[in-house]
């Protein structure tokens, strides 16, 4: 316990007690240190202490110094914290002597914010840097205002006792900062050094260990140099590192991670190195050296500077790069070891989770990487990279992980509490607890055993450290979502959400929307109430009611679930839907050159008789389709490839005149109207026979999906529109749908703080969920 007992009051002056409950990003982020000198500052007594709901806190003095206490409070907040809500409570003076950090009180539900993992601080790495500071090379060094947080703790409050560093004491002189009020190190629980703290190890591809501390470090930046694929356990777990200059490295990692086109991100040691290589606008550059530091999609330089130069092979075909800057001391002295790039991946085999232990790194990795870059802090959950890219001027996020959660949400009233599980791809939860949303992490596809074994992990989490007894589960309402069938198992009450329902509800709840609204969700797919495909969904959204108000024409996708990995059998699909038989008289040219004849003959007979070719509405799939009529991707080998290389071939094309999706009344009254993209698919075919420039007509066909955009705005009248789902993650359609509708006199709303793919689905589930809920307890 620290007591402050400077500049106690004349007994004779009016004192004032007052009790303060402090709710938001207060834990881990040197609030109580700061709350601490700030009172000492104004002569004030009594006490502060982290609690199940964030910071408690007496103070007790004059009526001045308190009101100066409250007005200086919000206005000088340490840097990483976050004041979400105050509450004070006035109490007779009890005769305070002093101030003093107290124990963590013992509390009902913990429901304090989770502080996430941030990025090394500049004092922290002068130190790192600076030969005459005792953590001089230090790879783990942090303090109050940078390290980890989510990726280390075990249970709330955070204290140290409650992370992984608490198997870790204190050296005398780490022990001295931590209870010095002055110490940017004051109470920072994962501080330590090289005579208390983690420490370094490499091993050979056996496990063994060759090498330790700094030589253990040089001895990595070694082995990158000669090519090796190095294992490198992170803050939130293990990645895969090689020299981003080297073809057959990249290409023998491609080869073992089964990623033969997918871009790989790359780590560069400053910004200044990122700008060699790739343009930098004002919004990018503070995103990149932001204390999250994510990975930023940037646009290539066409000419980088001298040496600079990246190898080909790290993102294919593909203009833009994935850059992330160190985000931990260890990162940044092996860049600065190095002084090169460096691809910096995800340390998984494909589709599984991030490993965070070591024996299972060795096991698992065996067969891909060389060495292993090793150290003795345990992780206790897994936390990927993020990513986004700016649009419209703002931060669009693409994956929450690192840096950004868990995320907390408001919301406009109290509701039952709610734990949604998200959808089946980029897999990540929710829990609503009263007037929040908390969103966990990224957490990936729920295809293999070990991703699943995940998933129910971060479940654990949620539920622990949040005490959560949830009154419902909500889900996604596909009934063979592995997610879905988890929910069925937790509980009673289940809530199903419709897919891109639950996309328009998040984004609105993100954006602080309440009461009537146009959601426009394109995606992939989604399972639709009708029992199809749904994947082009403009929903009305009215408080607690919904319909479906406009969709993309149906079309049937020739072998069901294969269709979402070869683009060419959507063509093909998307040409018969457009020309009938016709298509199958022109062998040779497009739709059909992708195909052998035997193929040709069973998509046929598929087609014409409505074999395994079920209906889709699918805006993702129409992408699909039109990069394999232009030639840009027949058979995918990642998800999303064919709409990213449709996006790209719009570069520097310039704004074209659409083709024209045109807006059909339905047949039966109360009926979606239909968005017909057939006039378009011919046209198209014409466009390519004719020879014309790829990057002409996928522009054309980018707009003439901005213009169905405000097409379905006017007819349906509702002026605040919202746009959600992965195929909001192209930038093109994205930006330009966004300066149409506000053209036309509408108030569009789109994504920053969640995804808007199916990362985002868990939000948007639990609001929808929590209003159903209110309804129903209304009804009975």
């Amino acid at each position: 316990m620290i007591d402050a007992r400077a500049g106690d009051t004349d007994p004779g002056v009016t004192r004032e007690r007052l009790r303060m409950e402090f709710e938001g990003t207060v834990q881990g982020v040197g609030f109580r240190p700061y709350l601490f000198r700030l009172t000492r500052s104004l002569a004030l007594k009594g006490w502060v202490a982290n609690s199940g709901a964030g910071v408690s806190a007496e103070v007790e003095g004059s009526p001045g110094a308190i009101a100066d206490l409250l007005r200086r409070l919000p206005a000088e907040l340490p840097p990483l914290a976050r004041l979400a809500r105050l509450e004070t409570r006035a109490l007779e003076p009890c005769g305070y002597t002093s101030f003093h950090i107290r124990e963590s009180l013992a509390a009902a539900p913990p429901r304090a914010r989770v502080a996430p993992d941030v990025a090394t601080c500049p004092d922290c790495l002068r130190e790192v840097l600076d030969p005459a500071n005792r953590r001089h090379l230090y790879p783990f060094t942090n303090c109050t205002n940078c390290g980890p947080r989510f990726s280390i703790l075990l249970g709330l409050p955070y204290d140290r006792a409650n992370t992984t560093m608490g198997g870790f004491a204190l050296c005398e002189p780490c022990r001295a900062e931590y209870e010095t009020p002055g110490d940017r190190r004051f109470h920072a629980q994962p501080t330590a050094c090289a005579e208390c703290g983690p420490r370094l190890s490499l091993l050979d591809a056996a496990g063994v260990n060759v090498a330790a501390n700094h030589d253990a470090l040089l001895g990595a930046a070694a082995a990158l140099r000669e090519g090796k694929i190095l294992a490198l356990k992170g803050l939130g777990g293990f990645q895969l590192l090689v020299d981003a200059r080297n073809d057959d490295a990249i290409a023998r990692l491609r080869a073992r991670k089964h990623r033969p086109h997918k871009p790989f991100a790359i780590m560069l040691a400053s910004l200044e190195s990122a700008a060699e290589h790739c343009e930098l606008s004002r919004r990018e550059r503070a995103a990149l050296g932001s204390p999250p530091a994510p990975i930023v999609l940037l646009r290539r330089r066409r000419r980088p500077s001298p040496g600079a130069a990246v190898s080909a092979v790290v993102a294919p075909g593909n203009p833009w790069l994935g850059v992330m800057l160190p985000c931990t001391p260890l990162h940044h002295l092996l860049l600065r070891a190095l002084r090169l790039p460096v691809v910096a991946t995800s340390g998984n085999l494909s589709d599984e989770p991030m490993l965070i232990d070591e024996a299972l790194a060795l096991e698992r990795l065996g067969g891909i990487a060389e060495m292993y870059l090793v150290h003795d802090r345990p992780i206790a959950r897994a936390v990927d990279d993020s990513v986004l890219r700016i649009v419209a001027g703002r931060e669009l996020m693409l994956r929450r992980a690192r840096g950004y959660a868990p995320l907390e949400v408001a919301l406009p009233r109290s509701g039952p509490s709610v734990l949604a599980l998200g959808g089946h791809l980029k897999a990540a939860i929710a829990l609503g607890d009263t007037r929040r949303v908390i969103v966990g992490p990224h957490i990936g596809n729920l295809d293999t055993p070990r991703a699943r074994r995940a998933f129910h992990r971060a479940i654990d989490t949620m539920s622990d450290l949040y005490s959560a007894s949830p009154e419902a589960i909500a889900c996604d309402s596909h009934p063979d979502y592995y997610s879905t069938r988890v929910a069925r198992d937790l509980g009673p009450t289940v809530v199903p959400v419709q897919h891109h329902l639950a996309h328009v509800v998040a984004c609105a709840a993100e954006n602080g929307l309440e009461g009537r609204f146009l959601g426009i969700a394109w995606d992939g797919t989604g399972h639709g109430d009708d029992g199809t495909a749904w994947g082009s969904e403009c929903l009305v959204v009215d408080g607690a009611s919904w319909r479906r108000v406009a969709h993309l024409h149906p079309f049937r996708l020739p072998g069901g679930e294969k269709a979402i990995t070869e683009p060419r059998r959507a063509a093909l699909a998307l040409a018969y839907a457009a020309r009938g038989e016709s298509v199958f008289d022109t062998v040779g040219a497009l739709p059909l050159e992708p195909f052998a004849e035997v193929e040709r003959v069973n998509l046929r007979s598929m087609l014409a008789r409505n074999l395994n070719s079920p209906l889709t509405t699918s805006a993702g799939r129409l992408f699909d389709g039109v990069a394999s009529l232009l030639g840009l991707v027949q058979v995918s080998s990642f998800e999303g490839q064919a709409a990213m290389a449709l996006e790209f071939a719009t570069e520097g094309a310039g704004v074209h005149s659409p083709y024209r999706i045109a807006l059909e009344a339905p047949a039966r009254p109360g009926a979606p109207w239909r968005l017909d993209w057939r006039g378009m698919i011919s046209a198209l075919l014409e466009d390519i026979a004719a020879r014309r420039s790829v990057a002409r007509l996928a522009t054309a066909f980018h707009e003439a999906l901005v213009a169905a955009i405000v097409d379905v705005a006017d007819h349906v009248g509702e002026p605040r529109v919202v746009l959600s789902g992965g195929c909001f993650q192209n930038r093109y359609l994205t930006e330009r749908a966004l300066r149409r509708l506000r053209e036309a006199g509408f108030e569009p709303h789109w994504h920053r703080q969640v995804p808007p793919n199916d990362g985002g689905l868990a939000l948007g589930q639990v609001v929808w969920a929590r209003q159903a809920l209110n309804q129903e307890g209304t009804a009975r």
